[in-house]
């Protein structure tokens, strides 16, 4: 009894130590390819690890689309790796954070999926594995060093401010500013036919945005297929099909040209996938 209360006491202290550390870092980097791989994105493995962890509170971004912040300090991300092997019989996946000196800071438990294809044995997979990383609690907390350059930018611009404040009280006044150029104002005078020129030119950029506006209001209606749904224009096309997950308003997507997901921020839908090596993410106005 007595080994069992120890034991449990252990494992309790591990995992608030192992989330105490998980704190002190704000990015997940996600490679578009991992080890094993013959192609990007492979099985949809990059936007579903990367999904997943902006889902549990980190700022994620693909290796090759830093922020500024990571350019001057890469240790304050993790980077995840996806240990893998797939068989005739099953589809093995673990995930592994490391530091900017590579060293492993957690190993996710192991994820097995028995399903044939590939595309859903890897997703089972990586979610299966990815339930031990959702059960830490995890709530980014900025180092000391972090907090007093937040608040030295502020004081040091209030210092500078003082002082030219002080220095443009001691000047004399400027004269009147004479009035700024206009150019359209003027080619109204001098020459009528432009001020047609800029109306057509204001015309037709004004159409184009409306056509853009169009596009993206485009309605795809989901009509339901085994596991998911295939959404579908207006023509009736059929533009993608999306399949359900175990994570709640998020799906597996397919289409002719890529794969990646579909996943629902606040009340809005998006579809995220890895085109030509660019990310790229689309808003859908999806009706089920």
């Amino acid at each position: 009894m007595r080994s069992s209360f120890l034991g449990v006491v252990f494992v309790l202290g591990f995992s608030f130590g192992l989330s105490a550390q998980l704190n002190d870092y704000k990015y997940v980097i996600v490679p578009k390819s991992f080890d094993g791989f013959k192609k990007e994105n492979q099985y949809n493995t990059s936007t579903l690890i990367k999904y997943l962890f902006t889902q549990k509170g980190f700022e994620t971004h693909y290796e090759d689309e830093l922020p500024l912040e990571l350019y001057a300090n890469r240790c304050a991300a993790l980077t995840v790796d996806l240990l893998h092997n797939s068989s005739m019989f099953n589809t093995v996946a673990t995930l592994v954070l490391k530091d900017c000196s590579s060293k492993e800071i957690y190993t996710s438990a192991e994820g097995i999926s028995k399903d044939k294809d590939q595309v859903k044995s890897y997703k089972e997979a990586i979610q299966e594995a990815f339930i031990s990383i959702k059960a830490l609690p995890y709530t980014y907390k900025p180092s000391l060093e972090e907090n007093n350059s937040a608040g030295a930018v502020p004081a040091a611009a209030a210092v500078t401010a003082d002082k030219s404040s002080s220095i443009m009280e001691q000047k004399a006044p400027a004269p009147p500013a004479e009035p700024a150029y206009d150019p359209i104002a003027a080619s109204s005078i001098s020459n009528p036919e432009k001020v047609v020129e800029v109306a057509a030119v204001t015309e037709s950029t004004a159409a184009a945005v409306s056509t853009s506006n169009e596009a993206k209001e485009e309605v795809w209606y989901a009509q339901e297929i085994p596991n998911g749904f295939q959404l579908v224009d207006n023509t009736p096309k059929v533009r993608l099909k999306i399949y359900k997950t175990d994570t709640p308003d998020m799906f597996i997507a397919e289409s002719d040209e890529v794969n990646g997901v579909v996943y629902k921020r606040d009340t809005k839908w998006f579809f995220e996938y890895i085109k030509s090596g660019e990310s790229e993410v689309q808003e859908l106005n999806i009706k089920f």
